[in-house]
């Protein structure tokens, strides 16, 4: 299978995964600053961004909530 061919397999929400990142980092006891900073630099995205996506799954119960 080439990298341009898809499978059945669902694909992963990326926002979700940053997500369960932040909740995590925070849940392992890093500071609510720090663990956005952490997570953005891990994912490659702003820490706005972190912080959208934060509300977003707050909003929406996502696990691990």
């Amino acid at each position: 299978m080439t990298a341009d061919e898809t499978t059945d397999a669902p694909a992963a929400d990326p926002r979700k995964d940053i997500f369960r990142a932040v909740v995590e980092a925070q849940d392992g006891g890093m500071t609510v600053a720090a663990s956005r900073a952490a997570v953005a630099g891990q994912f490659g995205v702003s820490e706005a961004e972190v912080k959208d996506i934060e509300r977003e799954g707050l909003a929406g119960g996502w696990p691990p909530l």
